[in-house]
C-alpha cells in the first residue's frame, strides 16, 4: 500500500513547499500525495506554487481546491462581490506574481494566469478512500460527503469541528491548528477525538508548513 502524505496552505510558500516534500522524502512513485487546498493568496509566491501543484499532479498527486482558491476563480469570473471578498483575503500578493506593475485588483492579462484558474476550477473538492475523506474544510456532520454543498466543504468550520461523528477520518485544513489546538503558539497537527484531523499549521501567519503521512499519522514540519 503507498504511504499517503497529506499537505493543506501552502498559500504561496514555495521555498517551505519544496523543502517540506524533500523533508517527507517524497517519491511519486511510491507515494500517493494528497493536496487539500489553498495554494493561493498571502504568501510571497502563488503562481510558483501552481506551477509546482501543477507539475506534481501530473505526476499523480490528488490536487483539491480550497476557499482561497475557489475566490480566484469566481474574481476572474466577475461574480457579484468575489472581487471584494478576495481583495479582503490577500488577493494582492498572488496577483503581483503575474504582474509585479498591478498595484489593484486588477485582473493579470496573462496566460499563465488564464491558465491557473482554468486548472483550479477543474479540480474536485473532496477525496475519498475506505478510511479517509481529504477536504480543505469539513463536512457537513448532518450529511454524507458527495451531499455536502461545496461552499461549506470550503468554508465549513465549528459545526464540523464539533459535530462530526463518522467512521472515516477526515483530514482537513482551513482553520490553523492553533484555533483547534487551543493554543496560540501550537502549529502542530490537531488529532480530534471525534476522528478529524486538522493540518493547516498557518505558515503563512509565522507558524508552519505540516506534511501528515499516512496510515503511520507521522508528521513533517517546516517553519513559515
Amino acid at each position: 500500500m503507498k504511504r499517503m502524505l497529506a499537505i493543506s496552505d501552502v498559500h504561496g510558500k514555495i521555498e517551505e513547499f519544496e523543502l517540506l516534500l524533500e523533508k517527507a522524502n517524497y517519491n511519486a512513485s511510491r507515494d500517493q500525495l494528497i493536496l487539500v487546498g489553498d495554494y493561493v493568496d498571502r504568501g510571497p509566491d502563488s503562481r510558483a506554487v501552481l506551477n509546482r501543484v501543477i507539475e506534481l499532479k501530473a505526476e499523480g498527486a490528488i490536487v483539491l481546491r480550497g476557499n482561497h482558491d475557489d475566490m480566484m476563480v469566481a474574481a476572474y469570473h466577475n461574480e457579484p462581490g468575489a472581487l471584494a471578498r478576495w481583495e479582503k483575503n490577500g488577493a494582492l500578493y498572488t496577483l503581483q506574481c503575474y504582474d509585479s506593475t498591478i498595484k489593484d485588483m486588477t485582473m493579470p492579462d496573462s496566460e499563465a494566469f488564464h491558465d491557473h484558474v482554468t486548472f483550479l476550477e477543474n479540480l474536485d473538492y473532496y477525496y475519498e478512500t475506505d478510511d479517509y475523506i481529504f477536504v480543505h474544510a469539513g463536512v457537513d456532520p448532518k450529511r454524507t460527503v458527495e451531499d455536502t454543498d461545496p461552499y461549506d466543504l470550503v468554508w465549513i468550520r465549528d459545526e464540523f469541528h464539533q459535530n462530526y461523528s463518522g467512521t472515516k477520518t477526515v483530514v482537513f485544513g482551513h482553520t490553523p491548528t492553533p484555533m483547534l489546538n487551543n493554543i496560540y503558539s501550537d502549529h502542530t497537527v490537531y488529532f480530534g477525538e471525534n476522528n478529524i484531523i486538522g493540518i493547516d499549521g498557518g505558515a503563512v501567519f509565522g507558524g508552519q508548513l505540516n506534511c501528515l503521512e499516512l496510515p503511520s499519522k507521522k508528521v513533517y514540519s517546516i517553519k513559515g
